[in-house]
């Protein structure tokens, strides 16, 4: 087979596993606090050496990342819904173990304990379920995730960091779970918790569906020079066949 259409497949094969990436993003442009997925491709040069001496090189099948850009923030009016401001995330406990989350729509239960959205316990800097008091005043929360109520501090909303280029695993929509332990964030200059405000999704639609037209006419372009290829190769074999 010609080097060409070799060629011609890795790239299909990356092209689709961008088009997915693009499906799934569209897919969760309105999930609070969901991150989008980018895919990094890289060059792989070929050890084989062809009849005219030159190299060959194809394409990966390529490396998701999350998008460090944030989404916009979105006021809720709601005492229990935090945002972060900087590059932080919130922690749950779940069944998978700790997750990782942007999305700060919290509620209370009628025990006290605070909880995510989908009720998995949110946890503090130390790891631990946070508990509140259910027959306390409003809670008020500063940049540093400390809750106040009725004027006396109660607990603290952890704020983690992860370095998430050394690879993750998605949970559910918003969540992650790094290959690396997530370290509680102690610096709060860089780092905040904004209260009543939720982030919204970083997903930006227009950009997506851009690239999502380009990536189906670069699939089709690169179809039709694998054809033209195949038809040169056979007229090539019926020339030297000397069946013309």
């Amino acid at each position: 087979m010609q080097s060409g259409l070799y060629v011609g497949i890795s790239s299909q094969i990356a092209l689709e596993r961008r088009l997915n990436t693009i499906a799934d993003n569209m897919a969760n442009m309105n999930t609070v606090g969901f991150r989008a997925t980018e895919v990094k491709f890289d060059e792989v040069m070929s050890k084989t050496r062809n009849d005219i001496n030159a190299k060959v090189a194809f394409v990966t099948q390529g490396n998701d990342y999350l998008s460090t850009r944030s989404g916009a923030m979105e006021a809720s009016g709601n005492s229990l819904d935090f945002a972060i401001k900087g590059d932080g995330w919130f922690a749950l406990d779940t069944p998978a173990g700790q997750v990782l989350t942007r999305d700060g729509r919290f509620t209370m239960k009628e025990t006290g304990e605070l909880v995510s959205s989908r009720g998995f316990p949110v946890l503090d800097a130390g790891g631990a379920p946070i508990q509140l008091n259910r027959a306390g005043g409003p809670p008020q929360v500063g940049a540093d995730g400390g809750i106040l109520q009725d004027g006396i501090r109660v607990s603290q909303i952890g704020v983690f960091s992860a370095d998430i280029s050394k690879g993750y695993l998605r949970y559910e929509n918003s969540g992650v779970i790094p290959t690396e332990a997530p370290q509680p964030i102690v610096d709060t200059i860089s780092t905040a918790v904004v209260q009543g405000y939720v982030e919204e999704s970083n997903v930006n639609g227009i950009g997506q569906m851009t690239e999502l037209i380009q990536v189906n006419r670069a699939f089709e372009g690169i179809a039709s020079l694998m054809r033209d290829s195949e038809t040169s190769l056979a007229e090539a074999i019926k020339t030297l066949g000397g069946s013309r």
